[in-house]
């Protein structure tokens, strides 16, 4: 059977520096708010170019908490992708944001800034654009748009771990950008963890009370907040993997290339990338009518997948009192119906992609 992920041949390549890493962090005897998620907290920056980034609990609570700081409040509408994951709907809701929806680009499936533009209102304070599967949204298009409407920006960046718009790492556009560093992530922790990167003094003084209480000294509390830490040893862990990110997306750049060679011609959309994009490969999606029975077929042979994703937002049962059915945002809703994930990490063999790319021609005959 080929995995989807396999994490264990990645850990035995950086087990000696990952434990050691670890056995710091118990000989410390600190492991919360200490001077490993201080040094991250300043890598994870300096490797986007920030000025700031502020180590939380999880990529949830990053969008929530760039949110707040960035100024949304209840009541406030906050745009995102139609077709992103129920996190990003999850944080809005936690900043006390309205969920509001944009349909997606058919080229990328990230947000479409036409859409965007349309799906505007009254109530409208934010826009979280989302980078999915790794590539970046067109974001001079979005930022313009938000100018233009005075409305904040804060990105998605859960699954863009060095990915660039124009060169320029995703992260470094808008007020904030939120990051997951959950296990499966480009840069991924042992466990849940997230962080905010910003280049405003302001936001980031805010994020660190609120992710602590909303403490501003010891036992000196000046707004409310909640317990988001990012802790010492997940922040030890990602020094070390910060070191091998660059490898790491260079090794799912050769991997999705080499789909790409053995794919193309056949009836599939593959990945698209846009001339102004480097996408980072977290995901290799592709796209076929006949997802369910590729999906099947290659289940048959050893192939394991997913589909990320099959619900859009509006047609969860969570979210039907947005009172947005079927037909709302058709380019989602036809993604939702096609895209099958294939297997793609750093460490994949490259005869297992060609395994996994025979069996899908065989599909196709």
């Amino acid at each position: 059977m080929i995995p989807f992920l396999e994490f264990h041949s990645e850990f035995r390549r950086l087990e000696t520096e990952i434990r050691a890493a670890i056995d710091e962090v118990f000989q410390a005897g600190w492991y919360i708010l200490g001077k490993q998620l201080e040094a991250f907290e300043n890598e994870f920056a300096a490797h986007l170019g920030a000025a700031h980034a502020v180590g939380v609990a999880s990529g949830t609570d990053a969008i929530h908490l760039a949110l707040a700081a960035a100024g949304v409040i209840r009541g406030d509408g906050v745009i995102t992708a139609a077709n992103t994951c129920v996190p990003t709907a999850v944080g809005i809701i936690a900043a006390g944001g309205e969920l509001q929806l944009a349909d997606v680009d058919p080229g990328t499936l990230t947000m479409s800034p036409q859409a965007l533009e349309r799906a505007i209102t009254e109530k409208t304070k934010a826009i979280v654009p989302v980078h999915l599967y790794g590539h970046p949204c067109d974001m001079d298009a979005i930022l313009a748009i938000a100018q233009r409407h005075g409305l904040v920006v804060v990105e998605d960046c859960a699954q863009a771990h060095g990915a660039c718009y124009r060169e320029r790492p995703c992260g470094r556009f808008g007020a904030a950008a939120a990051f997951s560093f959950y296990p499966s992530k480009n840069l991924g922790a042992y466990g849940d963890a997230g962080a905010i990167a910003t280049d405003s003094d302001e936001i980031r003084g805010r994020l660190r009370r609120l992710r602590n209480y909303g403490e501003d000294r010891r036992y000196h509390h000046v707004c409310d907040g909640v317990n988001s830490r990012l802790d010492e040893i997940q922040a030890a862990i990602l020094r070390v993997k910060l070191r091998h990110l660059d490898w790491a997306n260079d090794a799912r750049r050769q991997r999705a290339q080499r789909y790409h060679e053995l794919l193309a011609g056949f009836p599939l959309r593959l990945p698209h990338e846009a001339p102004w994009a480097t996408a980072n490969y977290h995901l290799f999606v592709i796209r076929t009518p006949q997802r369910d029975a590729l999906a099947e077929h290659l289940r048959e042979r050893g192939v394991a997948t997913l589909m990320h994703y099959p619900v859009p937002l509006h047609l969860q049962e969570v979210y039907q009192r947005l009172q947005l059915g079927p037909g709302s945002f058709p380019e989602a809703e036809r993604a939702a119906h096609e895209v099958l994930s294939l297997p793609l990490h750093p460490d994949l063999p490259m005869e297992e992609v060609e395994q996994v790319a025979l069996a899908v021609r065989d599909f196709f005959g």
